[in-house]
């Protein structure tokens, strides 16, 4: 009788492990996918919210932001001007102009967690810029390092050769270019100008009078022209000198133009029929 208390005893010892093992193993699965964050590490790496911006080169109210957050993956952009934005890096137009818009960036994270920062953004039309024109009166030793023979500034081979100087006569100085009558000289320099900006090309003309003829300025858009047809078909303004009432008398001429979208133009002087010269030109803005 003892033997038989002492196995069933010992089998209700086995039944019970085994049941709690059990009850254990299945607690373990039921709770498994409600917990998923047991035993994790506590996320201590917030996101903070940071941007910068630039104007674009063609529209200074056209407005260029660069999320620079950390720990985001969700933005939200308020351009203080009822408008928003949930792309990462936007490109905004302040349609009212010139003014001080107060811009906010909100940078979140998966969680949840989010950081919001803001900067008063200034929109202002930048200064137009005053172009510098390289050896503008033809004089010897005037390019900036003091070398230059009043000519190198305007070469360009693949349009024509390159211009003489004369010495006689000029309109100031001592000296002035020269283009002989057979056409075949030319003066070329590029320029860089604002955008969207009028400018006035101002200089002084001659041309001899014993055959008729003239000399033209042109105002081309961009750089880089190596045909001269070319690069007369693409002027965006010209001025063509024809007085030839005294060869020895300068005339004062100019040529107005806007650069539209370009940041750079080109200077191209050529004469036709006539020996001509050219001297002291200047730039500014209207």
């Amino acid at each position: 009788m003892k033997n038989i208390l002492n196995k069933t005893n010992g089998l209700i010892k086995i039944a019970c492990v085994i049941g709690i093992t059990v009850f254990s193993v299945s607690c373990d699965d039921y709770f498994e996918f409600d917990l998923p964050e047991s035993n994790s590490i506590e996320d201590t790496i917030f996101p903070t919210a940071d941007f910068s911006y630039m104007p674009d080169v063609g529209d200074f109210t056209t407005i260029h932001f660069t999320d620079l957050s950390t720990e985001s993956n969700t933005f939200f952009w308020d351009f203080g001007t009822g408008d928003t934005s949930n792309e990462q890096d936007p490109v905004y137009t302040f349609a009212d102009g010139e003014g001080t818009y107060t811009v906010s960036l909100t940078a979140s994270d998966s969680n949840g967690v989010s950081d919001t920062v803001t900067y008063d953004i200034e929109v202002v039309e930048p200064e137009a810029i005053i172009p510098v024109i390289l050896e503008a009166g033809f004089e010897d030793n005037t390019l900036p390092d003091g070398s230059g023979d009043g000519r190198d500034s305007w070469r360009n081979s693949d349009l024509g050769g390159v211009i003489q100087i004369t010495g006689s006569p000029v309109y100031e100085g001592s000296q002035a270019s020269k283009y002989p009558s057979a056409g075949d000289r030319v003066a070329y320099q590029e320029l860089v100008v604002s955008s969207d900006t009028d400018y006035s090309l101002s200089y002084y003309y001659t041309l001899k009078d014993d055959s008729p003829g003239s000399i033209t300025v042109y105002i081309l858009p961009g750089g880089g022209y190596t045909d001269l047809a070319t690069a007369k078909a693409a002027a965006i303004a010209s001025f063509e000198g024809t007085d030839q009432t005294d060869p020895d008398i300068y005339v004062s001429a100019s040529v107005n133009f806007n650069t539209g979208s370009n940041t750079m133009v080109s200077i191209l002087v050529h004469n036709e029929g006539v020996e001509a010269r050219i001297d002291s030109f200047e730039i500014d803005v209207n």
